[in-house]
């Protein structure tokens, strides 16, 4: 009988989650790692374009994304006093890129990725570190260690995926003089509330320094996301409520309608950092890096997690399962594929950012009237900003036999 390649993945976000479930269905045999001690998500909403749904077709899941779907009509850009700048319409979105736009809770997503993996796949409350990322010819090793144990176990894989994060401990081990993250000058929040009382268009708007988006979900509830520019570490004297009211408070509806109903002890804060550095590869040995933990960029085009989905189910095309796996090859192929790529959107991301925080009064006087001329042409002009990253399609295996252990169905 062929021997199953054992694969390790560390972190169980939803690019460790998608690597688990693409790798589990190559074949491999999937142990994955979590240091939580449980998969509750630390997070609210997350948007998947068209380019993660096509990846998530890879392993049969797109079209559970796709019946999430709550955005059908026009939304936009506003200013904070409720004027539009842009309309942007779902239909020619969906259209151009070929599919909409979908936003689910991230709950609701680890829930659907989990479903795809066999019971005892992943273990929680569990520390993993790379103590050796090996070669072509031996087996990258670690050291494991169950929560409040001071001595760890070592194992050995044939792959080890480090998906832990923009805190990557796997990165500064493969890339110990990389510079790593740095703060991008703006911090976040996030919440999810039920549904206003009066309905409204989903939008995102921006201020002098200040942005606030209200997006719905399938469920009925808003998810709701803000950022400003702040010193890193900063927080809020009183408590985040407060904060996003002094803010946000007197924008328009429905700000202050979302703000009235939120709990302030259900209000995440973080800084936000990114890696405008790029590494020189995503692997090394029999390790590779994914998602945050390779290439953490910027929220401001909303591809963190999809770019994440993209590198677990192109990782697990290059890293099939087979006799002759070498890692060498499989994982330079992988770097060759993602590397340009996710650092191109890294710097797209860090420019839009860049432009959203913009602070002094001319300037933001003249970035809104360049987006309203600009919508003026029509919703394609605007979504061409999209074009190389939304329309982006998972590579295609060549037919494997009948028999192929291999084979994706």
């Amino acid at each position: 009988m062929e021997q199953q390649h054992r694969a390790v993945v560390v972190g169980a976000g939803i690019g460790g989650l998608t690597a688990a479930v693409a790798l589990h269905l190559r074949g491999w045999q999937v142990t994955l790692l979590e240091r939580a001690a449980d998969l509750a998500p630390v997070g609210a909403g997350i948007a998947l374009a068209p380019n993660a749904q096509r990846a998530l077709d890879v392993i049969g899941l797109g079209d559970r994304v796709r019946e999430l779907s709550a955005w059908q009509g026009d939304g936009g850009m506003r200013t904070p006093d409720g004027r539009w700048l842009a309309r942007t319409d779902a239909k020619a979105a969906a259209a151009r890129f070929g599919g909409p736009l979908v936003l689910l809770h991230r709950a609701t997503l680890v829930d659907i990725l989990t479903s795809a993996l066999p019971e005892g796949v992943v273990r929680t409350g569990v520390t993993a570190t790379v103590t050796d990322p090996g070669d072509d010819h031996r087996p990258a090793r670690l050291t494991v260690s169950e929560a409040g144990t001071a001595t760890g176990t070592d194992i050995e894989a044939e792959l080890v995926v480090a998906a832990d994060g923009i805190r990557s401990a796997t990165r500064g081990t493969l890339f110990p003089d990389h510079p790593g993250p740095r703060y991008s000058g703006s911090t976040s929040w996030r919440v999810v509330v039920p549904a206003p009382g009066r309905p409204f268009a989903p939008h995102e708007t921006w201020g002098a320094g200040r942005l606030w988006g209200s997006q719905p979900l399938k469920d009925g509830r808003v998810y709701a996301y803000a950022m400003a520019v702040a010193p890193a570490g900063a927080h809020a004297p009183d408590d985040e409520k407060s904060e996003l009211l002094r803010l946000f408070g007197d924008w328009h509806h429905p700000v202050p309608e979302i703000l009235a109903g939120v709990d302030p002890d259900r209000i995440l804060r973080h800084d936000v950092h990114h890696l405008p550095d790029p590494l020189p590869a995503f692997h090394r040995g029999r390790v590779v890096l994914l998602g945050d933990a390779a290439h953490a960029m910027m929220p401001s085009l909303g591809q963190g997690g999809n770019q994440a989905v993209e590198d677990a189910v192109v990782l697990a095309h290059h890293a099939r399962s087979a006799p002759d796996f070498a890692p060498g090859r499989a994982l330079a192929a992988y770097t060759a594929d993602r590397l340009p790529r996710t650092t191109g959107i890294v710097r797209r991301a860090a420019r839009t950012g860049a432009l959203t925080m913009l602070s002094a009064r001319p300037a933001v006087a003249l970035r809104s009237a360049a987006v309203s001329a600009v919508s003026r042409f029509g919703p394609g002009l605007a979504l061409r900003g999209f074009d190389g990253i939304c329309d982006w399609c998972p590579p295609v295996d060549p037919a494997p036999s009948a028999h192929d252990p291999s084979r994706v169905s």
